[in-house]
C-alpha cells in the first residue's frame, strides 16, 4: 500500500476566497482525499495560507491596519469556510509561524552554499507614486510575445510565457498606474538553468498527467530557463538569512512551495506524535505527493518546487499534479477585485454546501474553463433533489409505511445490484485518474437506474399483488440507497453522512459500495429531505452586495503636541493642470496666504479642473515635500473618504486663504 501527501495551494490571506479557487484546486483535493481514506489507504492533505508578499501589504494599507492584522483576520476566515465547504484538511496552517520561516531560511542557505543561489546587482523598477520597489507580479504591461495587455512581470496568463519585467512592452505600475523608475539595487538568483536538462528529463517521464499541465511545462522549457531573483526590498516577508542582505526578504514563491512541508511538520507536532514522522510522507521513496492546483500556479509546482525538492535531496517529487483550468462566470474570470467573484463565505451564509460540491463537480474546469452561471446551479441543485433526494426519500417513506421502517426479508434483486458494483468500479477507476467530473456522472446515472427500477417494479402495486416481489423491491432499493451513500460521500459528505443516519448506518468504506450492507429486520432511522428545490429568482438572494469584512483593531491615540505640531491652513485654489502619464493626479497651486504652494492631489476620479478652480480647500502646509511622478507636491489637500465617496473639505465662504483651521 503506498502512502499519499496531497497538498492544495496555498491561497493568499489577502482577503475571502471565491468560488473559483474551490473549484481549481480545494474540491478536487478534498473529493480524492475523501475517495482515499474511504479506501483506507494512509494519506494526509495539508495546506495553509500564504501569508508573504505584496498583496498582504496592499491590503493592509488599504484597510489602514498592520499586515500582521490582515493576515491573522483573514486565515481565520479562510478556514472557517473551507470547514463549512466540509475541505478535510488533516492540518491547515500558516506562512507566518516561526517553524516554516525556519525551514524556508534553511534552505535558502543550502541552495546558497550548493552554488544554485549567487547574488547580483541589477536594475529594479520602482514606483514613485506607491514609493515602494514593484514585485514582477504587480507591474503590468504589453506581452513580447503575444501582445496582450494585462500580462505581468512575471507571466503572461494569455499565453503562458514567463515574462520579465523589462521585457513587457510600456511597463507600468500594477498598483496605481503610474510609469516606474528604473533603480540599481542587489538580489539573490535561483540558477534555474542548472536543472533545465534534469526538468526536461523528469516532466518527460509524467506520461499519466494532464496534457494542459505539460504543455505550460513544455512552454517555459522551450523558451529556456533562466536565473530568477528569489529576493524581494520589501518590510513584510521571511527575512533574508544574511547580514549583507538586510531589509530584504525572499520571494514569495521560493518561500510558499516550501509551505507544504512545514504544515506537515506541524502536523505531527500539533498531534504529539513522533516530530520525524513526517519524513515518511516527504522523504519515503514509496510516498507518492499529490498537488492540486490552478493552472495559473503550474510553474511554482512543477518548475520551481521540484527543483527545490531535487537540490535537497532526500525529498520525493511530485508524483502528479491535476491542475484544473479556470472557472469563469459570464465569460468572465473570477475576480473579487473586479466584482466578478463569489465568496465561499457569501455563499454558505445563504446555502448548504453540498449543492454547489455537486454544481463544481459536475462543471469541473478540468481540462478547458468553464462557466458558471446560477441557472446551472439551479438545474444542478435541483437535480439533486429530483433524482437522488426522491429516490432516497420515496424508498424510506414506502419503508416506513410499509414495513414498519425494518428491512423486509427477501433475496436482492441481482440485476440492479451488480450494476451498483459495475458502477463503484468505474468510479474508483475515473477517481484514482483525476476525473472527478465524469466520476460524478456514474454516480448520478446510478441513482438515475434506482428510480427507473423503483418506477417499472410499482411496489405500491404488488404490495397486495405480489408481496414477495414487492419485499424484493425494497430490500434491493434500500441496499441500493446504501450504496449510494458511499458512491457520493467525497462529493457530497454532508448529505451522505445524514443518508447513512437515515438508514441507520454508521461509518461506511468504499468496499461496501455493492454489498448488501442492510440485512432482514435492520431498523431504519427517521426520513427526512436531503435536498430543497430552488424556485425562480432565487439568485436574487446573492446578487446583493457582499457585507464588509470589518477588522477590530485598536485606536491609534496620538499625543496632543504632536497633533498641534499639523499646521492647517484655508487654501484656495488658483490653477490645475494635468501631470504627463498619471491617471489620478493633479498639479494643483494653491494660495495659502503667506505663499503659492504646489500640490500634487488625487482628484482627477472626483472633480474635474473646472470643479476645482477657486475652491476654498482645508490644507496641510507642513509636511515633508513629496516628489510624485516628476512634480514635488509641498502639501497636502484635506478630504473625506467614506461609501458615499470622496469629498474634499471646504470652510466656510467668509474663509480667506491664510486662516488657521483648528
Amino acid at each position: 500500500m503506498s502512502r499519499y501527501m496531497v497538498t492544495s495551494a496555498l491561497p493568499y490571506a489577502n482577503g475571502p476566497k471565491h468560488l473559483g479557487h474551490l473549484a481549481g484546486a480545494y474540491l478536487p483535493a478534498d473529493i480524492y482525499v475523501r475517495y482515499m481514506r474511504m479506501r483506507e489507504q494512509d494519506i494526509l492533505f495539508c495546506s495553509g495560507t500564504d501569508e508573504h508578499g505584496v498583496p498582504i501589504t496592499i491590503a493592509a494599507e488599504k484597510m489602514g491596519i498592520t499586515p500582521l492584522e490582515v493576515v491573522d483576520k483573514y486565515h481565520a476566515i479562510i478556514a472557517d469556510d473551507f470547514k463549512r465547504f466540509g475541505i478535510s484538511f488533516d492540518n491547515f496552517s500558516r506562512t507566518t509561524r516561526p517553524e516554516h520561516i525556519k525551514f524556508a531560511q534553511s534552505v535558502f542557505l543550502e541552495l546558497l552554499e550548493k552554488g544554485h543561489i549567487v547574488p547580483r546587482d541589477m536594475k529594479q523598477l520602482y514606483c514613485p507614486e506607491c514609493k515602494r520597489y514593484l514585485p514582477d507580479r504587480y507591474i503590468n504591461g504589453t506581452c513580447p510575445k503575444c501582445g496582450s495587455e494585462d500580462a505581468r512581470g512575471d507571466q503572461c496568463e494569455s499565453c503562458g510565457t514567463w515574462t520579465e519585467p523589462f521585457e513587457l512592452i510600456e511597463p507600468r505600475c500594477g498598483i496605481c498606474g503610474a510609469i516606474p523608475e528604473t533603480r540599481d539595487t542587489r538580489h539573490w538568483f535561483l540558477l534555474l538553468d542548472h536543472f533545465q536538462k534534469w526538468l526536461e528529463g523528469w516532466l518527460g517521464a509524467q506520461s499519466n498527467w494532464k496534457t494542459n499541465v505539460l504543455k505550460y511545462c513544455y512552454s517555459w522549457l522551450g523558451d529556456g530557463l533562466r536565473e530568477r531573483a528569489i529576493t524581494r526590498d520589501l518590510a513584510w516577508g521571511v527575512p533574508v538569512p544574511l547580514e549583507e542582505a538586510k531589509g530584504k526578504v525572499l520571494y514569495v514563491w521560493f518561500e510558499a512551495v516550501l509551505g507544504y512541508i512545514s504544515s506537515t511538520k506541524e502536523y505531527f507536532r500539533k498531534a504529539g506524535r513522533d516530530p520525524e514522522e513526517w519524513k515518511k510522507y516527504w522523504q519515503d521513496p514509496d510516498a507518492r505527493l499529490v498537488q492540486f492546483i490552478g493552472k495559473d500556479n503550474i510553474v511554482f509546482h512543477c518548475i520551481i518546487e521540484p527543483s527545490l525538492l531535487h537540490v535537497l535531496g532526500d525529498f520525493i517529487l511530485p508524483w502528479n499534479v491535476p491542475a484544473n483550468e479556470y472557472l469563469n462566470i459570464s465569460g468572465q474570470k473570477f475576480s473579487t477585485s473586479r466584482g466578478t467573484g463569489i465568496s465561499m463565505g457569501h455563499y454558505l451564509d445563504h446555502f448548504d454546501p453540498d449543492p454547489m460540491r455537486y454544481a463544481l463537480s459536475v462543471n469541473a474546469p478540468e481540462n478547458r474553463d468553464s462557466d458558471f452561471s446560477w441557472t446551472e446551479y439551479q438545474s444542478r441543485n435541483n437535480e439533486l433533489a429530483d433524482v437522488l433526494g426522491n429516490f432516497i426519500n420515496r424508498t424510506l417513506k414506502f419503508t416506513a409505511s410499509k414495513f414498519d421502517n425494518r428491512v423486509p426479508a427477501a433475496e436482492l434483486d441481482m440485476t440492479l445490484f451488480n450494476k451498483t458494483g459495475e458502477a463503484a468500479e468505474e468510479i474508483a477507476e475515473l477517481m484514482e485518474s483525476f476525473k472527478f467530473k465524469k466520476a460524478i456522472g456514474v454516480a448520478m446515472e446510478l441513482a438515475r437506474e434506482g428510480n427507473r427500477y423503483f418506477d417499472n417494479a410499482k411496489p405500491w402495486k404488488s404490495l397486495k399483488a405480489d408481496p414477495d416481489q414487492c419485499a424484493i423491491t425494497v430490500a434491493t432499493c434500500l441496499n441500493l440507497c446504501a450504496s449510494l451513500a458511499v458512491i457520493f460521500e467525497p462529493f457530497i459528505p454532508f448529505s451522505a453522512k445524514k443518508t447513512r443516519k437515515m438508514l441507520g448506518l454508521e461509518d461506511l468504506k468504499w468496499s461496501d459500495a455493492g454489498t448488501a450492507l442492510l440485512k432482514y429486520g435492520h431498523k431504519l432511522g427517521t426520513a427526512e429531505i436531503l435536498f430543497k428545490k430552488l424556485e425562480d429568482g432565487f439568485e436574487k438572494i446573492m446578487n446583493k452586495p457582499e457585507e464588509p469584512v470589518e477588522v477590530e483593531r485598536e485606536e491609534t491615540q496620538v499625543d496632543f503636541e504632536d497633533f498641534m505640531k499639523i499646521e492647517f491652513k484655508v487654501g484656495r485654489i488658483l490653477t490645475v493642470e494635468d501631470i504627463k502619464k498619471a491617471k489620478k493626479l493633479y498639479k494643483i497651486e494653491v494660495d495659502t496666504g503667506d505663499k503659492v504652494r504646489t500640490v500634487v492631489a488625487g482628484m482627477k476620479k472626483y472633480y474635474t479642473k473646472d470643479e476645482l478652480q477657486g475652491r476654498l480647500v482645508a490644507v496641510v502646509c507642513n509636511l515633508k515635500p513629496a516628489k510624485l511622478c516628476g512634480v514635488v507636491s509641498h502639501g497636502m489637500l484635506m478630504a473625506s473618504d467614506g461609501e458615499s465617496g470622496v469629498f474634499l473639505l471646504e470652510p466656510g465662504s467668509n474663509a480667506k486663504p491664510g486662516d488657521t483651521i483648528r
